[in-house]
């Protein structure tokens, strides 16, 4: 088959840095990522290879293009997850990226997957959502970074934050301190993600008037939470009562996300409620299930195959036993 040439022409005042990265460095990893010949002279990109890969490497530069044109830069994560997006058609990479959800200390929190960009649009859609799926995939950061939005948009007049506090090899009984201490430790991870968002001086005068209320699953039950932000956290260690229990203290005005990983349940006995809840609720209007998966793993690579390896034995050991 006969190669293709496309040429791209950046903007003169584009910065071509930004875009390849120092020493190229970019530009390397777009290489190793495609089977085609890529030369740059001045602000001209020329792509030559095989038609499909030439396309594929012409529309991953226009992604780029487009993002530095906005002010940001590229890095080598940026360019592992547009390859995937584009891949699989799923969705725009600049759309993606260009999707600003909160801004802190000149940190700026984005959706960087199409799986997490879904889960993002679902939260602002519906009532009710649910992110399932694996570690590191930026369940409960995303949820948490909605909600503070939400909170200084004032869409909301407080945020709610649950999980919960089930016991892995320590009984609470046998931890010192008072009960707030023995669960502080379950709700720590949500304490975390919270200060990364905002002030710690502020979060904490928000947390003691009550604006922001970090508390164990149990402290839910018997209230109506109306004009309020909720996130339940590590759903997947509730039973199917308690499941039932927190989505009906849903009120006006409120919104509820629901994260949790299912090959990750500490219950000792029983059905989790975040497994059951998927059977019983698809299809409900104003409710939306997301499931995101090893593709959408923000950390490190490692952990990436670490999951995929797991789902794979899963798998394996499913098959077998249906044997």
């Amino acid at each position: 088959m006969k190669p293709t040439q496309i040429k791209l022409a950046v903007a003169p005042e584009m910065e071509m840095v930004d875009l390849l990265g120092h020493g190229d460095t970019l530009l390397r990893l777009i290489e190793q990522q495609f089977d085609a010949d890529i030369a740059v002279r001045g602000n001209e990109i020329t792509v030559t290879g095989d038609p499909a890969e030439a396309q594929a490497v012409s529309a991953l530069f226009t992604e780029l293009i487009e993002l530095v044109g906005q002010g940001q830069k590229p890095t080598p994560e940026t360019i592992d997850h547009a390859v995937d997006m584009l891949r699989t058609g799923e969705v725009s990479p600049a759309k993606v990226f260009s999707d600003v959800i909160l801004t802190h200390r000149g940190k700026t929190i984005r959706p960087k997957t199409a799986g997490q960009k879904k889960y993002v649009d679902a939260i602002r859609d519906n009532t009710v959502t649910f992110g399932i799926g694996p570690a590191g995939t930026g369940k409960t950061y995303l949820a948490m970074a909605m909600a503070v939005t939400a909170l200084k948009n004032k869409d909301v007049g407080r945020i709610i934050l649950t999980r919960p506090a089930v016991e892995a090899g320590e009984k609470l009984g046998f931890l010192p301190g008072t009960l707030t201490e023995k669960v502080d430790p379950y709700l720590r991870p949500l304490y975390d993600a919270l200060f990364d968002m905002m002030d710690p001086e502020k979060s904490a005068g928000l947390i003691e008037r009550g604006v922001i209320e970090v508390a164990p699953l149990a402290y839910m039950r018997g209230r109506t939470l109306n004009d309020s932000f909720i996130i339940l956290d590590e759903a997947q260690n509730t039973s199917p009562e308690q499941m039932k229990m927190f989505l009906t203290r849903l009120g006006f005005g409120s919104k509820v996300v629901v994260t949790g990983d299912v090959t990750q349940v500490d219950i000792p006995t029983g059905t989790s409620g975040l497994k059951q809840v998927r059977d019983i609720l698809r299809g409900v209007e104003d409710l939306e299930f997301v499931e995101l998966d090893s593709k959408d793993v923000v950390r490190h690579k490692l952990v990436q195959r670490i999951v995929t390896a797991y789902h794979r034995f899963e798998e394996s050991r499913q098959a077998k036993s249906q044997e």
